[in-house]
């Protein structure tokens, strides 16, 4: 969907402040002329993930001097690491030397000010802190580092949720793809039937918190109470990446706790979850634009080369042992809104670079699939269409390579859709269908009642389709479709109509 409510409450101005995870470095003081002098700065390094051959990293640094209206982070790297990707400056790195420089939003650093930086590099026999940390120049102290135990090679253990889910279907599976089937590893044909839960894109960019409403067990139980076997959760980059522009409580190691923590009770109910990107950064003016702002606040026309790629590393790289999850990697492209042609927009959406009409480097799909089996991992991915996910006529032609043959097409659709009848999709969706799952990621409709979305699913049911409806969140239909009224399952007239369906196929 385009846009939740709450869009418009942005958070005011940029708070540069140190991640709850680190504890903040006191300057040396003494009352006498023997004091040691404090040093022009103080670093806290952590790697907060590491894997096979690679790791994430967050570097905190504080100026305890003067004032600055411009920044140059340096250190070495001593046991052969290699710098692939950072984000809050511009990375660079030449011999063990790395360099972050401030960004143009990032430029000013006050006196006590703190600036939390990320990083993502790979590393081969040891992985020691880095060393001889420096601000504009002048050494800083501190720089030590908390290094996490590598990711398991075995699935993990789900913990169990408080309390017993009821009504709950069977676990749910690891998921595969066999031809145009998503498949359990006893070869059973599985279809992702649910909701989304809107929330984890909008709240935290908004100051707000992490989700909108209660994400608790009881929360989830009332969704697998309506017979759901899915929850899609939306994301942020800005906020799962630990950007300086979110708040600390709703950012970096808070939030993807948060959202682990929701994948664990989503899965302790027996259901799918589908982790999606929904908000990314990139300054986009263009047609049908939903911000002017450069950061992840709303949605943008494709995912940007900057962050995205990283998210979805990191991403990856926390579910990638668990195949019981699924990645959507992008919420709904809008090339086409912004270029001349829709040769170009289906390009743009599968090689990214520079796009017409688009103001930022985009990373097209290959760029995020390519991301995501970098890190060894094998979970489905959904790869969405052009027009909003709508339009997937191009899908086939243009689709990414995957050398693990786990992509599966998505689409979105609504009443107010260009390809919103049983005559568009069967000419243009059934083909795709026939040759990769189709999941509809979204379906809808802003009447608040379900007689559309009553079509969707006995078009898709007839042909073995899956589909999520949109949203399991409490909002008032005039401001996008709701399935509910209460967190405990009430549903709304448009909310019945998917309740009682689902209800249906799985039983009750």
């Amino acid at each position: 969907m385009r846009h939740s409510p709450r869009f418009s409450a942005l958070l005011a101005g940029t708070v540069l402040t140190l991640v709850s995870a680190v504890s903040a470095v006191s300057a040396a003081a003494g009352a006498g002329a023997d004091a040691a002098a404090p040093s022009a700065c103080s670093v806290a390094y952590s790697t907060v993930n590491q894997w096979d051959g690679g790791f994430q990293a967050s570097v905190s640094v504080t100026n305890n001097g003067a004032p600055t209206s411009g920044w140059r982070l340096g250190f070495a790297f001593t046991g052969g690491q290699h710098l692939t990707q950072g984000w809050n400056a511009t990375w660079s790195q030449s011999g063990t030397t790395v360099t972050a420089v401030n960004e143009s939003w990032n430029t000013s650093l006050g006196s006590g000010e703190t600036v939390t930086l990320g990083l993502i590099a790979s590393w081969s026999g040891s992985n020691p802190a880095p060393v001889d940390f420096s601000l504009n120049g002048s050494a800083c102290t501190g720089g030590s580092s908390t290094t996490p135990t590598p990711t398991p090679t075995t699935s993990p253990t789900t913990p169990t949720p408080t309390g017993t889910p009821t009504g709950t279907p069977t676990g749910a599976p690891e998921l595969g793809v066999s031809g145009n089937r998503l498949t359990d590893p006893s070869g059973t044909t599985r279809r992702l039937l649910g909701v989304n839960r809107s929330g984890g894109e909008f709240m935290c960019v908004q100051g707000h918190g992490i989700f909108d409403g209660p994400v608790d067990d009881p929360a989830v139980q009332a969704i697998a109470d309506w017979r759901a076997n899915t929850v899609r959760i939306t994301l942020n980059e800005e906020c799962w990446l630990g950007l300086d522009n979110i708040r600390p409580e709703y950012r970096g190691t808070a939030y993807v706790d948060a959202v682990k923590a929701l994948v664990t009770r989503v899965l302790g109910h027996g259901m799918t979850p589908v982790v999606e990107l929904h908000w990314t950064y990139g300054q986009y003016t263009g047609p049908s634009a939903g911000c002017s702002d450069v950061h992840a606040s709303c949605q943008k026309p494709m995912p940007d080369a900057r962050y995205a790629p990283a998210f979805w590393t990191s991403v990856a790289d926390t579910f990638k042992d668990d195949r019981r999850v699924v990645f959507d990697l992008f919420n709904e492209p809008y090339p086409d809104r912004a270029t001349a042609t829709t040769d170009q927009a289906w390009a743009c959406w599968r090689d990214g670079g520079t796009c017409p009409g688009i103001g930022y480097e985009v990373a097209g799909m290959q760029d995020l699939v390519d991301a995501v089996r970098a890190t060894g991992s094998r979970n489905v991915v959904l790869v969405p269409g052009i027009a909003y996910a709508n339009d997937l006529s191009g899908w086939l032609a243009h689709a990414p390579s995957d050398p693990s043959g786990q992509l599966a097409a998505a689409w979105h659709v609504y009443n107010f859709n260009s390809c919103a009848s049983e005559t568009c999709w069967t000419s243009t969706l059934a083909p795709i269908a026939a040759r990769v799952p189709l999941v509809a990621g979204e379906i809808g409709e802003n009447t608040c009642g379900h007689a559309f979305v009553d079509r969707v699913m006995k078009w898709s049911d007839d042909r073995g389709l899956s589909y999520l409806g949109w949203t399991w969140n409490t909002w008032d239909c005039s401001s996008g479709p709701a399935l509910i009224s209460g967190y405990d399952g009430t549903p709304t007239a448009y909310g019945t109509g998917l309740r009682d369906h689902l209800r249906s196929l799985n039983g009750r």
